[in-house]
């Protein structure tokens, strides 16, 4: 796991959580590559990217489905 505040996130595709209701409000935005999962903060674009593996955000995403 890394915070990153480089430029390399900020070029990356970022897509919004489907959860996003468009009225600015608590919102995360994910971009992924082969190498890994980039997350943050829909207000703070150009804020820090939490990044982990893919195999961390898939155990992160299996976890919070309740299918640990």
């Amino acid at each position: 796991m890394n915070l990153r505040t480089d430029v390399q996130t900020q070029s990356l595709v970022w897509k919004k959580s489907s959860y996003s209701s468009g009225e600015g409000g608590q919102c995360v935005e994910v971009a992924r590559t082969a190498r890994a999962v980039h997350v943050r903060d829909s207000k703070r674009a150009t804020g820090p990217a939490l990044t982990v593996a893919p195999t961390e955000w898939t155990a992160f995403l299996r976890m919070a489905a309740g299918r640990d």
